[in-house]
């Protein structure tokens, strides 16, 4: 046990950054992050439920699903702990719903291409908070919430996602975009 992460294994907030800081820039940005994807799949439902891709749009309305969940999750806290939301939700209003029928126009390949892309560097971005975080009921619902992205990069995966063309620029595309969105989020 250090003074500086007052509990043993705990990292500290960045340099710079209070612990109380840090967790409402991480409640700000898992908000944004979740308003994005459902976002996303919004778009994605838009062209696969007018393609008649019934089947493409079962399984993506269900991962839609759980990111409503999530966001709600994610409501309630910014409203209970008081926390600012990114001024940037217009952008990902726009951005996500692009993205999502953008890739489902590519075909179902890439739809799934980008919920695969997305989920894998959510599942980075949750681990790194689950390593700072003290907050043991933000903990748990971060941990919980990190599982689902997982089974969805995972039913990604499954679904094809590798088989989409250009799959490895268009999953580095959209990788670097959430890494961006990430960031901007965290502090705008």
């Amino acid at each position: 046990m250090t003074k500086e992460t007052g509990k043993r294994g705990q990292r500290p907030a960045p340099p710079g950054v209070s612990a109380q800081d840090d967790v409402q820039s991480m409640i700000r940005v898992d908000h944004a992050g979740e308003y994005g994807a459902v976002r996303i799949y919004e778009g994605q439902l838009a062209v696969l439920d007018a393609r008649g891709n019934t089947r493409a749009a079962a399984i993506v309305r269900e991962m839609a699903e759980q990111e409503r969940h999530h966001l709600k999750a994610f409501d309630t806290l910014i409203n209970a702990r008081r926390v600012r939301p990114t001024a940037l939700e217009p952008l990902w209003r726009v951005a996500g719903f692009a993205l999502g029928a953008a890739t489902a126009l590519l075909g179902e390949k890439s739809a799934m291409a980008c919920t695969a892309a997305v989920e894998d560097v959510i599942d980075g971005h949750y681990a790194r908070q689950l390593e700072r975080l003290s907050d043991s009921e933000l903990k748990k619902t971060i941990g919980e919430f990190r599982d689902d992205e997982i089974a969805h990069r995972n039913e990604a995966l499954a679904q094809g996602a590798r088989d989409a063309p250009g799959y490895r620029l268009l999953s580095e595309a959209i990788k670097a975009g959430c890494r961006i969105a990430i960031k901007l989020s965290e502090r705008i």
